[in-house]
């Protein structure tokens, strides 16, 4: 279910120039970086790209769940990981992502861990956004 403006606890506020080829700064200028197309497409790679941008955001996000549903399950997560691969590449209308999420979990039993990785996922406000639009595999 969407949430409503009135709901809203905080706004992220990013500017791109040049798109894939430029300079991304968030508007309090803690974020500001050059973002140039990976050596795989064309770039010179010198800088970050969307793809790195999007899953470093993922995958703290989904940290973030994580440590929610631990909560509430009482489980400990202490030393826990969590990895997000996001790959591009061409589709039938331009190009699409496809995200691989994995975490590491070392205070749980395997059973334990993929149990708490897919209830993250059901909470994760990315992965709330992301699906029906995207693959995402949970590894």
């Amino acid at each position: 279910m969407a949430i409503q403006q009135s709901e809203v606890l905080y706004t992220a506020v990013a500017t791109a120039e040049n798109g894939r080829d430029g300079r991304v700064a968030t508007d309090d200028g803690k974020l500001d970086v050059v973002v140039n197309p990976p050596k795989e497409m064309g770039g010179n790679g010198a800088g970050t790209n969307p793809e790195q941008l999007f899953a470093a955001g993922y995958s703290a996000c989904f940290q973030g769940a994580l440590g929610v549903v631990a909560r509430q399950e009482g489980a400990d997560i202490t030393g826990s990981t969590v990895t997000a691969k996001v790959g591009i590449g061409k589709n039938d209308d331009g190009f699409g992502i496809i995200v691989e999420i994995s975490a590491e979990i070392p205070a749980v039993d395997a059973a334990t861990a993929r149990s708490l990785v897919e209830k993250a996922h059901q909470v994760c406000p990315y992965s709330k956004a992301t699906r029906g639009n995207i693959t995402v595999t949970l590894a």
